[in-house]
C-alpha cells in the first residue's frame, strides 16, 4: 500500500511539474544557429556559404527543425498546403540587425510576427529573395533603398511571392 501511494504521488507531482510553467501558446521551439555543414531543405545548397535571410521550421511530428538558404524557399515551401499544418514555429532573420551577407543568428525572429519585402532588387543566395525585418519602419526603409512591397506574414501567397 505503501508504495502505491508513493507511485500515486510521483505522479501526481509529474503532471503539475510538466503542465505547470508553459503558457497555452507558447512554443517550446527556439531558434537555433546555421551550422556550417547545414543543407537546404528545399535545394541542398550549403547554407551558411549564401547571402541573405535564411529561415528555419520546426516540425510539429518529430520537433526536428528544417533549415533554408533562403526566406524565400522557407516560405514558398512552407505556404504549400501539406506543410502548413506539420509546422510548429518558424523563423527568419531581422535584416535590419544583421549584415545582408553573413547573418547573425542571434537575429532570428519568429515569421509570423515579421515584416516582409517581396519584389526587391537585392538578391539573397539564389537570386530574388524575401527580405525579412521585425519592423515595419525597417522595412520601410529597405524599401527606399532597394524597392519592393511590404507584406505581413498573413499576407503573403505564393502568386504574390513568385510575381515577376
Amino acid at each position: 500500500m505503501f508504495y502505491l501511494k508513493l507511485s500515486f504521488t510521483l505522479l501526481l507531482s509529474f503532471i503539475a511539474i510538466s503542465c505547470g510553467d508553459q503558457q497555452p501558446n507558447q512554443s517550446p521551439h527556439t531558434a537555433i544557429a546555421f551550422e556550417t555543414g547545414d543543407e537546404c531543405h528545399v535545394c541542398g545548397m550549403i547554407i551558411t556559404r549564401l547571402p541573405g535571410p535564411k529561415g528555419q521550421a520546426f516540425d510539429k511530428r518529430s520537433n526536428k527543425v528544417k533549415k533554408f538558404c533562403s526566406s524565400l524557399d522557407l516560405i514558398s515551401w512552407y505556404l504549400q498546403p501539406e506543410n502548413k499544418p506539420n509546422i510548429a514555429e518558424i523563423y527568419v532573420h531581422n535584416m535590419a540587425n544583421t549584415d545582408w551577407d553573413t547573418p547573425d543568428d542571434t537575429q532570428l525572429i519568429p515569421a509570423k510576427e515579421a515584416f516582409f519585402v517581396v519584389g526587391s532588387n537585392k538578391k539573397g543566395s539564389m537570386g530574388s529573395t524575401i527580405a525579412s525585418f521585425e519592423k515595419r519602419q525597417d522595412a520601410e526603409l529597405f524599401v527606399k533603398e532597394w524597392q519592393g512591397k511590404i507584406l505581413s506574414f498573413e499576407q503573403l501567397t505564393l502568386a504574390i511571392i513568385f510575381e515577376r
